[in-house]
């Protein structure tokens, strides 16, 4: 088998063969990886899970690395920002104690609908006009200073 550097999941079809090949008298584990092309560690990992959890199907929702900010950290997030709503994410990593990256954070709030503006209720910015109005169609516009 030529390895073409991307790894493919195996059908539940071969996964049942490979194992039943294994189940005969007198195979190897050597012996049925090198019979299908896939690595002696896919055949242990197949009779591992089998044994473990009775079945061998490709176990996909498993992979990746596992979120650090959980269930528990989000409901935390609420009950602090409802008590005080103007913490800082440092504040708040602090409070929850997680050792995360603040944008993480950041990431979370906006994905519980929670925003992060500080100005609620505070002053709202002065407006200046930047351009001069329009004039009435046909009428010559004055020159500034004049």
């Amino acid at each position: 088998m030529v390895y073409t550097g991307c790894m493919k999941t195996i059908s539940l079809d071969v996964r049942e063969r490979i194992l039943r090949s294994y189940d005969q008298p007198g195979r190897t584990r050597a012996e049925v990886a090198q019979w299908f092309g896939v690595s002696l560690g896919m055949v242990k990992k197949l009779l591992q899970q089998r044994r473990q959890l009775g079945e061998i199907a490709p176990l996909h929702h498993r992979a990746g690395r596992k979120p650090m900010i959980t269930a528990a950290h989000r409901a935390q997030f609420r009950v602090l920002l409802a008590k005080r709503c103007d913490l800082t994410l440092g504040e708040l990593r602090a409070a929850t104690g997680l050792r995360c990256s603040l944008p993480a954070i950041c990431y979370v709030l906006t994905d519980m609908g929670l925003t992060y503006k500080k100005r609620l209720s505070g002053r709202v910015n002065r407006t200046d006009r930047t351009s001069l109005p329009p004039e009435p169609f046909g009428k010559p516009r004055a020159a500034h200073g004049t």
